[in-house]
């Protein structure tokens, strides 16, 4: 892509390309810290001008009937569409191109950066002090700590995404269960014949998210029966059970926060 090359610089530019073709992992991060940190700090005259050459021609390619799949061009036309001269439409150069299908799950670890195109998820968080943006937004940007914090070692995308096991316990439940303690989702598929199901207790808190589906919600905690649907959201307390008396044809589906202790 010349118009990231211009700002990033030729001498950056090669040494990434040198690094990726001797396959030399350390090299590739420095190298990729080093193109990202120019891209960054580029005055947003010369950042725009870049991006408005870049569009244009991926315009103009398009136009003609000629493949823009190498230069991520239907991704690029849609961001600057969206965030027309945001300097975040370069991030699709340094970034993978995730698409992930209904019940799949992906982990993100701290300082990676990530951002969200369309679609819906469920997203659980680490507690955190702090959000440093890069692009794609009107927000504030902190450049210089930015550059600084991220994690810049490559890795294919197929390695940030991990699969949901299903409980032996309970075929209705799935778990996602990511490298780190602070927090676990699962996913809780009721299927439309059962029309009475147990939430089992946890050892800690939870939080339950309900996606699809109505039921009629009794706990002995909750002084009253509660109605949930499509939206709903409930805090369940350490040790507390619920009971579900399903009332959509389709069975539910849940997900629920939880930290496995």
């Amino acid at each position: 892509v010349p118009e990231l090359r211009a700002l990033v610089g030729e001498v950056a530019a090669e040494q990434l390309e040198q690094s990726s073709a001797s396959h030399d992992p350390r090299g590739v991060s420095a190298a990729l810290r080093v193109c990202f940190t120019r891209l960054m700090k580029s005055e947003k005259k010369a950042f725009v001008d870049q991006l408005n050459t870049l569009v244009q021609r991926i315009s103009r390619e398009a136009a003609d009937g000629q493949d823009t799949s190498g230069s991520n061009g239907d991704l690029l036309l849609r961001l600057h569409a969206q965030f027309p001269g945001d300097i975040g439409c370069f991030a699709v150069y340094f970034l993978n191109l995730v698409r992930l299908e209904p019940g799949e799950a992906m982990f993100l670890a701290a300082n990676e950066p990530h951002a969200y195109l369309q679609g819906d998820c469920v997203e659980c968080m680490a507690c955190s002090d702090n959000t440093v943006r890069a692009g794609l937004t009107p927000k504030f940007i902190d450049v210089l700590t930015l550059c600084e914090m991220l994690n810049y070692t490559p890795a294919p995308s197929s390695s940030k995404i991990f699969p949901a096991v299903q409980s032996p316990l309970d075929p209705s439940v799935f778990l996602y269960d990511p490298p780190v303690p602070d927090f676990t989702l699962i996913r809780i598929e009721i299927p439309s014949s059962i029309k009475l199901y147990l939430v089992s207790a946890l050892d800690s808190a939870s939080i339950l998210l309900v996606l699809r589906g109505t039921a009629v919600a009794t706990s002995t905690a909750a002084a009253s029966e509660m109605s949930l649907r499509r939206g709903s959201v409930l805090f369940v307390s350490a040790n507390e059970s619920l009971s579900l008396r399903l009332a959509s044809p389709d069975g539910m589906l849940l997900f629920r926060a939880c930290c496995l202790l």
